[in-house]
C-alpha cells in the first residue's frame, strides 16, 4: 500500500518501536498522531518525527493520554480522528514490562501491566472501530512480543498480557474482515529500547540468562518489519527467523525450549 497522506494513529509513539515506526511512516508521507503519557517526551518525539517528513503538507500531532484509563484512551482517539480527519491505520505500541519473581511482585504490578498492555489496546480499538466500519476499511496492528508466544521465566506479569493480545487479535481477525478491516499482530524479539533498559533494572538473573541467548534488535529494523507486514496484509508479523519459527511451530518447539531454559537456569543457579 501507499502510505502517502494515509492517516495513522500510534499509541506509545514517543519512544522505542512506536517512535521508530512513526519516523519511518513520516518518511513515507503519512499523517500521524502519536499518543503517550509524558508530554515532554511527546514534544521531543514529535520534533524528531517531523524531521523525517516527506513533505511540508504532512500533519504530525501528539496527544498526552494514559491509555489504561478508558476515558483518556477514548478521548485521545476521538481527538486524533478530529485532527487527522479520518484514520486508516491504528498501531498499538503502548506497553510496559516489569520483570521479577512471581512471589515478590506486588499485585499492583500485575494489574497495571494488564491495564496498559491489554485494556489500553482494547479501549483504543473500540474507540476507532465506528470510524473504520463507516469507512469500510482500516488496519489495526497490535504489538505483542515473543513473550506472547511462550511464557518466560521472570515475566509472569508481562507474558499473560501479551498472550491476551494474541487471543484478541485472532478473535478480531475474522470478525472485522467483512467490514474491510485487517487485523495484524506483531511479535518483536528483544529490542534496544528505553523500555528494555527499564526492564533490565528488575530482571532476575535467570531471565537475563534466557533472554541473553537471542540477538538484540534495533527498533528501526522492527519498524521496517511492521511496515512490510502491513503492506503484505500479514496477520502475524514475526521479525527474524527465531520469531517466525516460534510463531509457526511454538506448540512443537515448546517442550524443547522448556528443557533448554531449565538447563540454563539450573546451570546458572549452580
Amino acid at each position: 500500500m501507499n502510505f502517502n497522506q494515509t492517516n495513522i494513529i500510534i499509541t506509545g509513539g514517543s519512544s522505542g518501536i512506536g517512535k521508530a515506526t512513526a519516523q519511518l511512516l513520516a518518511s513515507l508521507g503519512a499523517n500521524l498522531t502519536i499518543i503517550a503519557r509524558n508530554q515532554i517526551t511527546l514534544d521531543q518525539a514529535q520534533r524528531e518525527i517531523e524531521a523525517f517528513k516527506l513533505s511540508q503538507n504532512q500533519k504530525i500531532f501528539s496527544l498526552s493520554a494514559d491509555v489504561s484509563v478508558r476515558e483518556e484512551a477514548e478521548n485521545a482517539i476521538a481527538k486524533a480522528i478530529t485532527l487527522l480527519g479520518s484514520v486508516e491505520i491504528l498501531i498499538l505500541s503502548a506497553g510496559i514490562a516489569h520483570p521479577g519473581y512471581f512471589q515478590d511482585l506486588p499485585l499492583e504490578i500485575f494489574e497495571q501491566t494488564m491495564a496498559v498492555n491489554y485494556w489500553g489496546s482494547l479501549y483504543c480499538i473500540r474507540a476507532v472501530l465506528p470510524t473504520m466500519i463507516q469507512q469500510k476499511q482500516g488496519k489495526i496492528v497490535l504489538i505483542s512480543s515473543g513473550a506472547g508466544l511462550i511464557g518466560i521465566y521472570g515475566y509472569t506479569a508481562y507474558s499473560p498480557t501479551k498472550f491476551a493480545l494474541k487471543g484478541l487479535a485472532e478473535s478480531l481477525r475474522a470478525e472485522l474482515k467483512p467490514w474491510g478491516i485487517q487485523v495484524s499482530i506483531v511479535y518483536p524479539p528483544d529490542t534496544n529500547t528505553p523500555q528494555l533498559i527499564t526492564e533490565n533494572k528488575t530482571k532476575p538473573p535467570e531471565t537475563k540468562a534466557i533472554t541473553g541467548t537471542v540477538k538484540l534488535w534495533e527498533p528501526e529494523k522492527i519498524a521496517q518489519e511492521i511496515i512490510q507486514g502491513i503492506q503484505n496484509s500479514q496477520f502475524a508479523i514475526a521479525p527474524g527467523l527465531e520469531m517466525k519459527l516460534l510463531n509457526r511451530f511454538h506448540s512443537l518447539l515448546l517442550p524443547l525450549l522448556n528443557q533448554y531454559f531449565d538447563r540454563l537456569i539450573k546451570n546458572f543457579k549452580s
